[in-house]
């Protein structure tokens, strides 16, 4: 359990480094620019870092010894979060993140108090989160050509993966929250299997092991744990972002509502009638507090919300098992039998 607890520190000190080279970089391109790599920085602080730490615990549990590849790593995963999230904001209109304006809310805030008109001042903010994200992505793969090990190259392909089916899922959220693409149970599944559990699971156990030496039948093992792991944390997610709270979360729960977001949540809750009533109220971008609540009593009504609790239980249940048969050192695997019962249970 020490690796997990340290993570933090023995990453940040390299996300500090690598960012103010950035940030520096930036001084001499133009005031707005440097603006952008210091709120980069910052954006880039704080957070369960999560991510780094599945790195590290596969990594040292399963006995490996590069602590400088694997801390990189783990540094390089975690812009990898921080650049998706910044995309995410733009793409959902979310303007705060963790309780305080987010990237491109920041920059419109400051240009709406210069005197910029709030359409001007809210595609500034767009496009400065967007190229924000963009600039991370970049920055992952210099951060991972830093990475003094036999397995670097490795380490690339697996963040190129988790990449590629991170944008599959993220593009089908958005067609299905838009209307543009036909949602089933198994398109949801599907999409947050690619959206959430590829890259934020699976790619940080499959790095920590190739950085630590393992072969074929961990790395796919780790590949399936990491997959449902992320399932069951997604379904929380979808519950927290109906039913948490902004004090919590640090996003409002009218925020999948407003969207009209499709999840597992309201596929459940749409075929019975209770959900019918209040239907013409999801997706509206003007919905207010009175109106979700009635989406939420709608949603207990149906039994969806007592469904989803049962498919969280029966799929944590599941990954104990997947664990339990998994070729791997029994710490690590009880490090990752904990992490079950932590997405499953959390309440931010």
């Amino acid at each position: 359990m020490s690796a997990v607890r340290s993570a933090p520190e023995r990453v940040d000190d390299v996300l500090d480094a690598f960012l103010a080279e950035r940030v520096e970089r930036a001084a001499s391109l133009g005031a707005p620019y440097a603006r952008l790599w210091r709120r980069l920085a910052d954006a880039s602080r704080g957070g369960k870092r999560l991510r780094p730490r599945l790195v590290l615990a596969a990594h040292d549990g399963l006995g490996g010894t590069d602590d400088s590849s694997a801390r990189t790593a783990a540094a390089a995963i975690e812009l990898l979060h921080t650049a998706l999230l910044l995309h995410d904001d733009v793409l959902d209109g979310d303007l705060v993140r963790r309780g305080r304006p987010n990237l491109a809310g920041a920059f419109a805030t400051e240009a709406i108090e210069s005197g910029l008109g709030s359409d001007a001042a809210t595609s500034w903010g767009a496009a400065s989160g967007v190229l924000a994200g963009d600039l991370l992505l970049s920055a992952v793969h210099a951060l991972v050509s830093r990475i003094e090990s036999p397995a670097r190259a490795a380490v690339h392909e697996i963040v190129d993966e988790s990449l590629f089916l991170t944008a599959a899922g993220e593009h089908a959220d958005v067609g299905f929250s838009l209307g543009a693409v036909p949602a089933d149970t198994a398109g949801i599944v599907r999409m947050m299997e690619q959206k959430t559990a590829s890259y934020s699971f699976a790619a940080p156990l499959r790095v920590g092991a190739v950085l630590a030496g393992a072969g074929p039948l961990v790395d796919a093992a780790l590949q399936r744990i990491g997959t449902q792991l992320g399932f069951v944390y997604q379904l929380r997610d979808d519950v927290l972002g109906v039913f948490g709270t902004e004090e919590r979360t640090g996003k409002t729960a009218l925020g999948d509502l407003r969207e009209g977001k499709r999840t597992l949540l309201v596929a459940f809750a749409e075929p019975h009638a209770a959900w019918r009533e209040v239907a013409h109220l999801f997706g509206r971008r003007s919905l207010e507090e009175d109106d979700a609540a009635l989406l939420r009593d709608a949603i207990r009504a149906s039994g969806a919300a007592d469904e989803i609790e049962r498919l969280i239980a029966e799929q944590s249940a599941a990954t104990r098992r997947e664990i339990a048969a998994a070729p791997i050192p029994d710490g690590l695997r009880a490090e990752l039998d904990a992490l079950v019962g932590r997405c499953a249970e959390r309440d931010a």
